[in-house]
């Protein structure tokens, strides 16, 4: 049974290779727009399962695992950044507040007929509080380029983007961009097998 990553992100390819997982990375290109209205959880979760079932039409004997994460300040979801400028005016909003890490996970084990034989889906939440940033850390963090590619303008794991963060409540890897211990648990309780032989070799 091969392991399939549905994402394109190295965060997440990271943490995967620190579960000790054994993995092959198929992103998905379905068009994330289109689903206004839906509050953060029901959000990521949606995209989480899109992204997924995409993945999953392509695969035999796999587990699927697809995940989307998105920043919300005040009920409003911060995206990629489009260009410096833009990162610059996100972290001036961050700068000194808390916000919120939302991470949908979808998961499905695709048989040797290519159906998808059972899956489950969940979402996470991480709060995080920004301290006081000024104008120059700012600018010295975009300039370069880090927050361009990340949800919010930037990564926790970064070296200016973990100096920023003044606390956090809940998963941290979860703001890294995939809730480990959720997954862990939940793949547990509901493919306690495939938990089983894929961390620790063994069938249940």
């Amino acid at each position: 049974m091969n392991i399939i990553l549905a994402s394109a992100s190295p965060r997440r390819a990271e943490l995967f290779r620190q579960m000790n997982l054994t993995f092959i990375i198929d992103p998905s290109d379905v068009d994330e727009n289109g689903h206004d209205g839906l509050s953060p959880k029901k959000l990521v979760k949606r995209l989480a399962s899109l992204k997924g079932e995409d993945v999953a039409s392509r695969h035999k004997n796999a587990l699927v695992v697809a995940a989307d994460t998105i920043v919300c300040l005040d009920q409003q979801i911060l995206g990629k950044p489009a260009n410096a400028e833009d990162a610059s005016d996100m972290l001036n909003r961050l700068s000194g507040r808390s916000h919120f890490v939302h991470s949908g996970v979808w998961v499905a084990f695709v048989n040797d007929a290519g159906a998808i034989e059972i899956s489950f889906s969940f979402s996470d939440r991480t709060k995080v509080t920004f301290s006081p940033l000024s104008q120059s850390e700012i600018d010295s963090y975009v300039s370069g380029g880090s927050p361009l590619d990340k949800a919010g303008a930037y990564g926790i794991q970064d070296d200016y983007g973990a100096l920023f963060v003044k606390k956090i409540s809940g998963d941290y890897y979860n703001v890294v961009g995939f809730p480990m211990n959720s997954f862990y648990q939940n793949l547990r309780a509901v493919m306690p097998g495939i938990h089983q032989t894929i961390f620790f070799g063994t069938d249940a």
